[in-house]
């Protein structure tokens, strides 16, 4: 399966199309300006992965604490002291767009090199680039899939177009008079769920059709056509916090849908090539490779040694920065190996394999399951949770200790294909607020506050 690929191939893959995106944003060299060449610290090299709903807004609200917080990442200039991404499951826009939105909000300079959407990710995934791909979601989605590589796209508009029988749960937009003709497409090769749809029935319904006629909705159904056409998925959020005072419903909820009626059609399970958006280890890969490029631009000439995520979900923010958290020391494990190796020394094969962490393919997202040494990647990754979105301590509270987090105490609101490992919700520090996780980063490295 192309899923799994070796870890050099995909970080040359995501240096290219990082710096192939940089082209198509117009990013020059003036882009360093936004970045204070400050000294940095000799003990700390660190970088900063921000959530964004439930973290600095809630809908198109800001969070009071974000503008506050952004005071301290910034000089007397408005130029970063510290590598900053914004890491969001959302991907309903294009990264220009949401740069403009989130500089507008913080009251500083974000630029669209800073920001990584639940989708970006799938630009490494260079082998369905071009193929005929059937794209879910709203918002401009047939133009995120072009500036993500995508070169045949179909939208779900374009296929009800061309198939009006197919489209009929709501009466007023049936055929009303005559049958109109269909025109027909060339046949699917894959589907692309970039977030939810606004109409859920009409998008289940016709992914439904393609999965089940092997792209081709002028044929009949048949489950014997097993496996089915490509599949990849990104943000798997179950819920998501806006305005209102409980969660809403995510992506992750439509997943949740299409895979119970695909298995009720057929008996089969529904199979994904790649889950992407956190909190898949590709989607921090690509983070930590906007991190590195951030350090370059701030003049720091020693690798990014910490990275720290804060989030509001456990299931997803947090679980994620753990997941990948595990990732980074099984690659430092790998890497001493590799070098005692070189050296002539022996490694024990047992202890090799009881230190190998148990991650399943969806977790690795299309990342390979490998690790590779020649990267300097970061030490570590931790895990910050605020109380301002998805989690509340008052409506839950995490045990202090993790080795005392309690199984039935958890519903796991995590993907289907992704592990229920509770260890992996336990936050490295629960904080109150965004302005609160950044002042406790700061102390962590021993940075002054201003």
């Amino acid at each position: 399966m192309q899923r799994i690929r070796s870890l050099k191939t995909g970080w040359q893959l995501l240096k290219s199309s990082c710096e192939g995106a940089a082209k198509q944003v117009n990013i020059s060299p003036s882009t360093s300006r936004n970045y204070s060449h400050l000294p940095r610290q000799d003990s700390s090299s660190f970088g900063l992965l921000f959530d964004i709903d439930g973290v600095l807004v809630r809908g198109r609200t800001p969070i009071p604490a974000a503008k506050q917080c952004f005071r301290n990442l910034v000089d007397s200039n408005g130029k970063y002291k510290v590598p900053v991404v914004f890491v969001t499951n959302a991907g309903n826009c294009m990264r220009q767009a949401k740069a403009e939105h989130l500089s507008h909000l913080l009251e500083v300079e974000v630029s669209p090199d800073q920001v990584m959407l639940s989708h970006s990710p799938l630009r490494m995934f260079t082998q369905f680039h071009k193929m005929r791909v059937l794209v879910s979601g709203q918002g401009p989605v047939e133009e995120v899939a072009h500036n993500l590589g995508f070169q045949d796209v179909v939208t779900v508009d374009m296929l009800r177009e061309a198939y009006p029988l197919l489209d009929v749960v709501d009466h007023n937009r049936r055929p009303k008079d005559s049958i109109p003709p269909t025109k027909g497409l060339w046949p699917i090769d894959a589907v692309i769920l970039f977030g939810e749809p606004i109409r859920w029935e009409t998008n289940l319904q016709l992914i439904l059709d393609v999965l089940l006629t092997n792209g081709n909705p002028d044929n009949a159904w048949s489950s014997m056509r097993y496996p089915h056409i490509p599949v990849l998925a990104c943000n798997m959020d179950l819920l998501w916090m806006a305005e209102a005072k409980n969660p809403r419903f995510g992506h992750g909820m439509f997943l949740v849908s299409l895979e119970s009626l695909y298995k009720k059609v057929t008996g089969y399970e529904l199979k994904y090539e790649a889950l992407i958006g956190k909190p898949s280890v590709v989607t921090y890969n690509y983070a930590e490779l906007l991190i590195r490029q951030q350090a370059e631009r701030l003049g720091w000439t020693t690798p990014v040694k910490r990275l720290y995520a804060i989030g509001d979900n456990p299931m997803a923010d947090i679980y994620g920065a753990n997941l990948y958290n595990h990732y980074l020391q099984a690659s430092q494990r790998t890497k001493a190996q590799m070098q005692a190796k070189s050296r002539g020394g022996g490694v024990d094969p047992l202890a090799e394999a009881a230190d190998a962490p148990k991650m399943t393919s969806a977790e690795l997202g299309g990342a390979s399951a490998e690790y590779g040494a020649e990267e300097d990647l970061p030490e570590g990754c931790s895990s910050i949770l605020v109380c301002t979105g998805v989690y509340s301590r008052d409506q839950q509270e995490l045990p202090s200790d993790p080795a005392h987090t309690v199984r039935e105490q958890h519903i796991f609101h995590g993907h289907r294909d992704f592990r229920f490992d509770p260890s992996l919700t336990q936050p490295s520090f629960v904080v109150e607020d965004v302005k609160e996780a950044v002042e406790l980063v700061f102390q962590q490295e021993g940075w002054p506050l201003e």
